[in-house]
């Protein structure tokens, strides 16, 4: 296995408490092998990338218990300056906003090719013929001319583009892309998701895929885990998500999709608002919110039971998965 995240418990100090923000999270992805995390604003699914990366802000952020095994070796036992050997060299983040990611006072030539010169000691001018190579990689057309231009000089699909060129740069195992196609247009979006599944194929990557639309990894994820309140509330290969999800909470995000055949109809909406993580509720934290609620949801926290009627390995955090699952 590639990557493990093992029991991983993530909280932040407060002035007004302690945030739980991750709670408990168990996940896997293999080499070759694409997961999508799903869930709101505040599920956790940014932290639990964080901490598997080593760039979570600690303070006010601390990891209070798990493991995060990266080929079998815990990262969370390894010195700062091993753990960067490892960032960057053999995982890979593509942050959401690229306009704010990328440095505005150097130009993406450097920006690409200073991970050749830290990692690999290279020279500028060899740097810079891999940045071009890099991003002709990325399909940016005219690269040996625009390598010189700095990231305002793009449209946010070619910054998104160069993101992925710099996470890319130094062939890593295992990329973490956290909502690479927010503020893109359609078109764009799938240009940029297309890309990232065949640079996939390509280096046999492992992909974890953050985002918050299930319409996104449709067609590009093997396997989903939806998190919601810092836990992961269902687990499955995508096609049996999209068939018959044994979590409410997953039932909700599918019906907020836009769906053609539903032209002129009203959007659904999950009611009310995800939890103040400084108090989540008692039992199951999705139970305010649920239309299948009942009193043991409001007192009880509910394990990943297995689902067993699925013909292939799958889980959900819901006493009545059975109910939801046929309804």
């Amino acid at each position: 296995m590639l990557l493990e995240v093992r029991d991983l418990h993530v909280e932040f100090h407060t002035r007004d408490g302690i945030a739980k923000a991750v709670n408990g999270v168990n996940y896997s992805v293999d080499s070759g092998e694409t997961l999508a995390v799903l869930g709101e604003s505040g599920s956790g699914k940014s932290v639990t990338a964080q901490a598997v990366m080593g760039i979570l802000d600690m303070p006010p952020g601390r990891i209070t218990s798990g493991e995060i095994l990266f080929q079998g070796q815990d990262l969370l036992k390894l010195k700062e300056e091993e753990r960067r050997k490892v960032r960057g060299a053999k995982m890979a983040m593509i942050f959401q906003d690229a306009l704010s990611s990328l440095n505005p006072v150097l130009s993406v030539g450097e920006q690409l090719g200073e991970m050749f010169v830290v990692h690999q000691g290279m020279s500028k001018k060899d740097a810079r013929a891999q940045a071009v190579e890099l991003m002709d990689r990325v399909r940016i057309p005219a690269a040996k001319e625009r390598v010189g231009q700095y990231p305002h000089q793009f449209s946010g699909g070619m910054r998104q583009r160069i993101m992925i060129a710099m996470a890319l740069a130094l062939e890593p195992e295992l990329i973490i892309a956290d909502e690479p196609t927010t503020a893109l247009d359609v078109t764009v979006q799938a240009q940029v998701m297309d890309l990232l599944a065949e640079l996939q194929r390509e280096y046999n990557m492992g992909l974890i895929l953050i985002t918050h639309d299930l319409g996104v990894v449709a067609d590009v994820a093997d396997n989903i885990a939806v998190m919601y309140a810092g836990r992961i509330v269902e687990k499955a290969p995508v096609h049996e998500i999209y068939k018959a999800p044994a979590h409410p909470y997953t039932r909700g995000l599918l019906d907020s999709i836009p769906r053609l055949d539903q032209k002129g109809q009203e959007l659904y909406a999950i009611k009310g608002l995800p939890p103040n993580l400084l108090a989540i509720p008692p039992g199951c934290a999705f139970n305010p919110r649920c239309p299948m609620a009942q009193d043991v949801c409001r007192t009880d926290v509910p394990p990943l039971y297995e689902v067993t009627e699925s013909p292939v390995p799958r889980s959900s955090a819901c006493h009545f998965w059975k109910e939801c699952l046929h309804g």
